[in-house]
């Protein structure tokens, strides 16, 4: 059967290299003049364990998945990437009840291998980290994203699959038992294919949205969560990343680093309406304070912008973190058809999980 994939990050890619594997006729549209330039450009490229997600969500299910088989593929196809670990600390007592809570979910989620260090234990491990006690999560890590992106890419080329970038996606229309994919705004479908899958990220309700046929009640409300992240342009003392309690809905100013070393501070997040992803210098100083809570002794002067990235919830302040939603044909009712949404972090770290959910939904079709 013919595949038209919708997106060229990485849960496009994944998807679109598993369509290809199980023999489709694939093809992953962009609009943008390359791949991975929204999302899957923009993130901490953490491989996450699955420690914040609740029991039986899928996020927590794909995660905990994921992270095994995303660090097999990374050894298979020589992608860079580093299994540093990540301390979760308590800064005082008054937070150790909030460490008990993380431990016991996260085993509940599936995650079974983390470990509690006192205070002196983390100093041996982190000297620039004071705390109380901390949560060692060994199977945290970080991938070069992109490498990921072109190993992903290649595999769905080597089996025949075709990128086709700078083709924006603007209606599908469903006649005789097949999909009319209009792009671009022109007349003419540019595909007439068997199955679609809808893997448009910050794009993904406007597109559906403009797919005849599908029930509205179906596609859920998007949030725009901006992340803004600062680096430090000096030498690092720390091994691992290093996250304090979660507070505010979020995970709070937490430290990581890429693959050459370089560390950065954030995310500070903010509810906006439209894509930006402008950094505002003036948050300076709160983000001083917030690596101060981790790194006592660090140079200020070396703390600088860096890069900001949005990511699609589908819950809003005040709410709780939503789920993944993976919709198919049993879901919505319309045969072959999967649309994507809300797939924020854990999202690369559950790519390959996903890629075979999306492959499950399309072989139970109506």
């Amino acid at each position: 059967m013919s595949a038209i994939v919708i997106g060229a990050g990485i849960i496009g890619l994944a998807i679109g290299r598993a369509l290809a594997m199980a023999g489709h006729d694939t093809f992953i549209l962009d609009g943008e003049a390359d791949f991975g330039t929204w999302t899957s450009a923009r993130n901490s490229e953490v491989i996450h364990a699955g420690i914040y997600y609740p029991k039986g969500s899928i996020k927590a299910r794909l995660c905990v998945e994921g992270k095994s088989r995303l660090y097999a593929y990374c050894i298979e196809r020589e992608v860079p990437h580093r299994n540093c670990r990540k301390l979760i600390f308590a800064a005082d007592a008054s937070q150790s009840a909030k460490l008990d809570e993380i431990a016991a979910s996260a085993q509940a989620a599936g995650v079974t291998d983390l470990t509690r260090f006192t205070g002196a234990d983390v100093r041996q491990l982190e000297p620039a980290l004071a705390c109380h006690e901390a949560l060692l999560s060994p199977s945290t890590g970080i991938i070069d994203s992109h490498a990921y992106m072109l190993a992903l890419l290649a595999d769905a080329e080597t089996h025949g699959a075709q990128l086709v970038c700078r083709t924006k996606v603007d209606r599908i229309v469903r006649r005789g038992g097949e999909w009319l994919v209009y792009a671009n705004g022109e007349s003419q479908p540019a595909a007439i294919t068997d199955l679609v899958v809808n893997a448009g990220g910050l794009g993904a309700q406007q597109l559906a949205g403009n797919i005849e046929g599908l029930d509205p009640a179906t596609i859920p409300p998007l949030h725009l969560a901006r992340g803004v992240y600062f680096s430090y342009a000096g030498a690092s003392p720390f091994q691992h990343l290093i996250y304090p309690i979660p507070e505010h809905g979020g995970l709070g100013t937490h430290l990581t680093m890429d693959l050459a070393g370089q560390i950065r501070f954030g995310p500070d997040v903010e509810w906006i309406s439209e894509i930006d992803y402008r950094v505002d210098p003036n948050r300076h100083a709160k983000f001083v304070a917030g690596a101060r809570q981790i790194w006592a002794d660090i140079d200020p002067t070396k703390l600088r912008p860096a890069f900001a990235g949005i990511r699609p919830k589908l819950s809003g302040p005040g709410e709780p973190a939503a789920d993944f939603s993976i919709m198919g044909p049993a879901d919505h009712g319309a045969p072959g058809l999967v649309n994507l949404f809300g797939i924020e972090s854990p999202g690369l770290t559950a790519s390959l999980p996903i890629a075979d959910l999306v492959l499950e939904k399309l072989a139970t079709n109506i």
